[in-house]
């Protein structure tokens, strides 16, 4: 029998340098992760999806990786790892990690060794041109930073493609050399521990860009190639996709017979709930969801509302995404890459309480499985001075102590600096003093999580979107004859709400807030407070 653990998973995502310094040389590591899995564990998260933690240059947060086999020096070593996966499996823990081969650093021995000799074993290892390519400045991936896609190397007497930096050259996915050593890096993970692997880039991996000869299959079925590999290596193991598409191109990721990604990201899902959220209207949320596929059974939609990179809003139209950032970006400084938003939720949302209850617990309503990142659970801020996407990477917050708890080392020599100015900073927001207020968002999170995993509906039911009053998201879902609805009242604005009238039973409250709710009879109306959220379930005993 397939185990689909993932459906009815909570995925926290760890940045491991910022995490938990168990050294005190200022840089987290997998020491200091594996000493403070508790956090985790009482959070209630059933899985780790860790960064990039490989030997790198880091010149991009460690995606520009010079060694596929290893761990940064920095983080520690590969028995530090291991000492890792086997205390979080211990806990029930689960592990995934970034899978990053679309490319590769500059500084890798293979690229050392394609650029050095024209019959290097390693150049077709990559995408080259001897003539200057005329899609130079096509498909650039960062506005603002990155100049191009290709660029020439004086060395190799030859343009190379990179999708993204410069630093980060290509890979060619048709080589099968390439592909035969990317089955061996990902059965290298999962032989120490792991569970699966979050694919980085999955639309520019599966593509034939800048090659001469392309071959004749569709490069999307490499998909199918991982996931056959997976399946023999690790029969539970998944792939997660981070894919940026359409409603009409998402199928592909999962294949048309289910045999590609288990999960793929609702990224589009994601940039129209920010748009709902600043209208205080489902309006954009039901208009996405009425456009959703249905997925094979092994299939799996990731719900998120932030990541270690930015809001990315590049889907909405212009108009709409000027509105966004009118709301939630309104400094210049704050828009990275002409699109997307390089803020976190609580400051986003200017540290209200109310709506970040509600943000949260309408990403759990959704559908699919719920990916919360690092720091979330308390609300931390974000550094603006830092660099690009570095503004959300600040050092988790533990405690008010010396940097926030999270090492002892000098403040200048942190990796990155903790947030010690502001509404934000360490000692008004963090993981001590929330742990032990009742109302903090630390607590309502552990109670969400709790109940979420306990109404596995939501990961694994058939839902459909109900007629409510527009600033409403209403959803009901159905899975082996047990129903559950949810409703979110997006608005400032106290709305009326009508109990499902299909029901023979009384509704039964699961999770409410910000106030407490009685049984609800069917058709019974009700009022839905501003920011307000209610599940309900028929009061009958579950099958």
């Amino acid at each position: 029998m397939l185990d689909l653990w993932y459906k009815n998973a909570v995925i926290y995502c760890v940045d491991v340098d910022a995490y938990m310094d168990s050294d005190g040389d200022g840089v987290g590591d997998f020491k200091g992760l594996a000493d403070r899995l508790d956090h985790i564990e009482a959070l209630g998260a059933t899985c780790i999806w860790l960064l990039p933690f490989y030997p790198s240059p880091n010149r991009d947060n460690g995606y520009d990786i010079s060694d596929f086999y290893g761990v940064d020096p920095r983080l520690g070593s590969l028995g530090d790892f291991v000492n890792f996966t086997r205390a979080a499996n211990d806990r029930g823990l689960k592990v995934l990690v970034d899978l990053v081969v679309n490319h590769t650093s500059i500084d890798h021995p293979w690229f050392q060794s394609a650029r050095s000799d024209p019959d290097s074993p390693y150049r077709d290892w990559y995408v080259w041109s001897e003539e200057k390519p005329e899609n130079i400045h096509e498909g650039i991936v960062f506005p603002g930073v990155q100049e191009a896609i290709w660029t020439y190397d004086q060395k190799a007497k030859a343009w190379y493609l990179h999708r993204f930096y410069k630093h980060q050259a290509d890979l060619n996915i048709a080589n099968p050399r390439v592909r035969e050593e990317i089955d061996k890096i990902m059965g290298f993970w999962l032989q120490l521990g792991v569970s699966g692997f979050r694919i980085d880039a999955v639309p520019f991996l599966i593509e034939y860009l800048g090659l001469k000869e392309k071959p004749p299959e569709d490069p999307a079925d490499y998909l199918a190639d991982m996931r056959r590999f997976l399946s023999w290596r690790k029969a539970e193991s998944v792939m997660l996709a981070e894919a940026n598409v359409t409603m009409k191109d998402v199928a592909d990721y999962f294949g048309p017979d289910g045999n590609r990604m288990h999960m793929v990201f609702n990224f589009l899902l994601n940039q129209h709930t920010f748009l709902a959220f600043v209208r205080g209207d489902a309006e954009p949320i039901r208009r996405i969801m009425n456009i959703m596929p249905d997925l094979p059974v092994e299939g799996q939609w990731g719900s998120f509302l932030r990541n270690h990179d930015e809001v990315d809003l590049g889907r909405l139209t212009s108009q709409e995404r000027k509105e966004v950032f009118g709301a939630l970006a309104p400094d210049p400084g704050m828009i990275v890459y002409d699109r997307g938003i390089r803020r976190r939720l609580a400051p986003m949302l200017e540290g209200d309480i109310a709506r970040l209850k509600l943000a949260y617990a309408l990403m759990f309503a959704l559908p699919g499985t719920p990916v919360i990142w690092y720091g979330e659970e308390i609300g931390m801020g974000d550094d603006q001075s830092l660099e690009e996407r570095n503004a959300v990477r600040t050092p988790l917050q533990w405690s008010n102590r010396k940097n926030g708890g999270f090492s002892v080392a000098d403040p200048e020599d942190l990796v990155r600096p903790v947030l010690s100015k502001g509404p934000f900073r360490y000692e008004k927001i963090n993981i001590e003093d929330q742990r032990c207020e009742p109302d903090s968002l630390l607590t309502f999170m552990e109670e969400l999580v709790r109940v979420r995993r306990a109404e596995p509906e939501i990961g694994w039911g058939y839902w459909q979107v109900l007629d409510t009053d527009t600033r409403i998201l209403g959803l009901r879902y159905e899975w082996q004859g047990n129903r559950l609805y949810t409703f979110h009242n997006l608005s400032g604005e106290e709305v009326e709400l009508e109990a499902p009238t299909g029901e023979a039973e009384a509704m039964k409250p699961v999770f409410s807030g910000p106030i407490d709710y009685a049984s609800l009879g069917p058709g019974e109306k009700t009022k839905l407070m501003p920011h307000g959220y209610l599940w309900l379930r028929p009061d009958v005993e579950r099958r």
